[in-house]
């Protein structure tokens, strides 16, 4: 399943050094504007303690976690929705994504450069929301009086519902406000809210860059940043990534978890980073356990049971039988399979079954 969160921000906020903290493609990272010119793209291994656990039980002979895709775009700049800097770049690679990781510079240093000469996050957050809501609007007032023209004088129901949603929408891109700030009830208005792909309707995570100082509890920067965003539906995550890449140096395990100790951290900022992205994403995890393999697998919350067998393989949904679902606190609890199937706790699910975060799956199948 390929679906990838975009980092994105103004120049030198520190989105290629947080990048190559999650990855091991490594991308340029210096003191000056626009040195990352095209994408970066990295599949980023989600941290999961549940899937060695399961591994302790099973002895497996290979363990394979799930991923995500992350995509380090080039900074962008004030006019960008006029072509200003690397600015139609970077809206059509945003527009590729399926979620935005938005870092803001949350920390001072004479020595790094800031693009508009001081640091103010709540500014540099206002920027980039202007340039991708003047897009939006764009997309927004190509097609409204078109289709204004077919509700009004075509008795056209489609076109009178395209045009409620298009006019909420302008409504609220002219305030100012993202286009995930509006919420339809129906399904044919959310089906065509959906299909507009609008880049303000993307989920948004704002990533406060802090010093070393500030990693535990933040600074001042980020409490403005909170309340800035505190309308949207929006997540804030707090990572210092100069320290980030620093635990990055670190071969074993062991010397990263007494480097975060040190600095009164439990786990890494880029660990939260990741598992945060997943969820933004609107991802799971089922599990499959034998001797051959344990390991994760990831589908969109809200899926039934056929097609997460056809994450496996698309066989496994056009013959989908039943499915036997194992809960991960039981088969723990228990130790393995078949002291769960003795006990009762291996259920047969069918073709209705949403499947639920951390179910342990075996599918039957017949094709």
């Amino acid at each position: 399943m390929s679906l990838q969160c975009g980092i994105v921000g103004l120049p030198n906020v520190g989105k290629s050094t947080l990048f190559n903290c999650l990855s091991n493609a490594k991308a340029q990272s210096a003191n000056f504007p626009f040195c990352t010119i095209e994408p970066n793209v990295g599949v980023i291994t989600v941290p999961d303690e549940r899937l060695n656990k399961l591994a302790e039980l099973v002895h497996p002979q290979r363990i394979v976690p799930t991923t995500v895709e992350i995509v380090d775009i080039a900074g962008l700049v004030k006019g960008a929705s006029q072509g200003e800097g690397l600015g139609n770049k970077f809206l059509a690679n945003i527009r590729e994504t399926d979620a935005i990781l938005h870092v803001l510079r949350c920390f001072d240093d004479d020595n790094i450069t800031h693009v508009d000469g001081s640091v103010d996050p709540v500014r540099d957050k206002e920027i980039i929301d202007y340039e991708l809501q003047i897009k939006d609007l764009e997309t927004i007032d190509s097609r409204i009086s078109r289709v204004q023209k077919q509700a009004q004088t075509g008795g056209d129901k489609t076109a009178k519902i395209a045009y409620e949603v298009l006019s909420r929408y302008k409504e609220a891109l002219e305030q100012g406000k993202a286009a995930r700030t509006v919420t339809f009830e129906t399904k044919d208005e959310q089906k065509i809210a959906h299909d507009l792909f609008l880049l303000t309707n993307k989920p948004v995570m704002y990533i406060c860059n802090v010093d070393e100082a500030s990693a535990v509890k933040g600074n001042a920067y980020v409490e403005r940043v909170r309340e800035a965003v505190k309308g949207e539906d929006a997540e804030i995550l707090v990572v210092a990534a100069k320290i980030e890449s620093e635990i990055a140096e670190f071969e074993t395990y062991e010397e990263r978890q007494m480097f975060l100790n040190e600095i009164g951290l439990e786990e890494s900022g880029v660990s939260r980073l990741i598992r945060s992205a997943y969820k933004l994403l609107n991802l799971e995890t089922y599990f499959t356990a034998g001797e051959p393999e344990v390991r994760a697998w990831t589908y969109l919350r809200g899926s039934k049971a056929p097609q997460c067998a056809g994450i496996i393989h698309s066989d496994f949904e056009k013959g989908f039988i039943r499915a036997e679902v194992i809960k991960y606190d039981d088969y723990i609890a228990l130790g393995s399979e078949a002291a769960c199937k003795e006990a009762g706790k291996m259920n047969i699910e069918g073709k209705d079954y949403v499947v639920q975060d951390g179910d342990i799956m075996h599918f039957r199948f017949n094709v």
